[in-house]
């Protein structure tokens, strides 16, 4: 399998590289590359810039780019390593191409445009207390009452629901049958009376994630996307997609671009951390996980549309599993280098700012909320003991 990329790819990403440099404000650009919070507003203005060129992963007929994958995959790596991803974009990326793969005309008529541009924030309410690797056991209710549902439960680590607009939800329609096969996939107005939204700090300070109480909701039954009971089936669908996009090939070439920058102008002993054999050991151990990263996710986007689901979710599982430790030990590598100033707190209202006082080299603060952050890396879209399992099963046969 010839991997290397043909002139027609090469100069695709040249294009995509002008469109960034041109279109992405830089102000957007300096607060991501230093690992400041973003406004609302500016995440909605960065998401619109990427969107002008069509949504790389849908249909043309809806919008779409109508890009082959290996364009969508330089489209990524180039944007994650400008960077230029203001967030996860939950409408776009995961929400939406389950309504338009399983949804009726109409939810694809009024949803899809609004996503596009951004004019609804989407948020995911999928995990629960007691349900978040092991999914399925979750108890959040919808009972049919007339043409609505009342929905009764509790979601949690529900990123961004503090600036949501809807909710993509999984609730539980029939207790009666075996758990995967009494879920449904509602789609949820955030101002609907009885939902209560309440952001959770996290270990980095910040209030990226969020409870969510839903009390008598009530909800049309023309919010259910595709069939009652078969919400897991569309679930399966978004995470293998999810877990395909984590791998952040991107973001991680980037920091590692950073690290060595940064390492030629950090001292120590005399010389320069970039000088010191242990460190430069360990920078080159994770470039040579890195790039077997990338091979195994351009096979990936190579064969995609030869592959049965099982080995497609397997693949997606690898990227992720992968992806999450090499993230990871990027940040791990970014607090050796910054070494006693990664001390310093700041306040979620400074890092959203930028308005940190510099203790040491201007670049160091931001480094240890990330750290901190990344650790989350191998439990969220699915822990990495889940995706050992999914490899496991639909590898090895065990």
């Amino acid at each position: 399998m010839d991997l290397a990329f043909t002139d027609e790819e090469t100069a695709f990403r040249i294009e995509i590289k002008k469109y960034l440099r041109d279109n992405v404000p830089s102000d957007i650009q300096r607060k991501l590359l230093e690992g400041h919070k973003l406004s609302k507003s500016e995440m909605v203005a960065g998401a619109r810039v990427l969107n002008k060129l069509g949504i790389p992963n849908w249909p043309k007929q809806y919008g779409g780019a109508g890009w082959t994958p290996v364009q969508h995959y330089i489209f990524e790596e180039e944007v994650q390593a400008y960077p230029a991803r203001t967030t996860y974009d939950y409408g776009a990326a995961l929400v939406a191409p389950v309504i338009y793969t399983f949804g009726n005309e109409v939810q694809k008529k009024y949803y899809l445009p609004r996503i596009a541009n951004v004019d609804d924030w989407w948020c995911q309410g999928f995990s629960e207390p007691g349900a978040g690797s092991d999914l399925a056991s979750l108890r959040t209710r919808a009972v049919r009452d007339g043409d609505h549902y009342l929905v009764e439960g509790q979601k949690i680590w529900t990123s961004a629901a503090q600036y949501a607009d809807w909710m993509f939800c999984l609730v539980r329609t029939n207790p009666d049958v075996k758990k995967q096969q009494g879920i449904s996939f509602l789609l949820i107005d955030m101002k609907s009376p009885g939902i209560t939204v309440r952001p959770i700090q996290l270990i980095d300070g910040g209030h990226d994630v969020c409870e969510v109480f839903l009390d008598g909701v009530r909800v049309q039954t023309e919010n259910l996307v595709g069939e009652e009971n078969k919400g897991w089936d569309y679930a399966k669908y978004l995470l293998g997609n999810e877990r395909a996009i984590d791998a952040s090939v991107g973001i991680c070439k980037a920091r590692i671009q950073r690290i060595k920058e940064l390492a030629a102008r950090t001292g120590l002993g005399g010389g320069r951390l970039a000088d010191q054999a242990a460190f430069r050991e360990k920078v080159c151990a994770v470039e040579v996980q890195l790039k077997a990263l990338e091979m195994t996710q351009l096979r990936v986007v190579a064969e995609a549309p030869m592959q049965q689901s099982g080995a497609q979710d397997a693949a997606s599982s690898i990227l992720k599993l992968k992806g999450s430790e090499i993230e990871q030990a990027t940040a791990e590598l970014l607090m050796d280098l910054v070494g006693p100033y990664a001390l310093p707190y700041f306040s979620e209202k400074e890092r959203m700012t930028g308005d940190t006082p510099n203790i040491g080299p201007g670049w160091a603060a931001m480094i240890a909320p990330a750290y901190f952050s990344s650790r989350a890396a191998s439990i969220y879209s699915g822990s990495s003991e889940i995706q050992k399992n999914i490899i496991a099963k639909a590898i090895l046969g065990l």
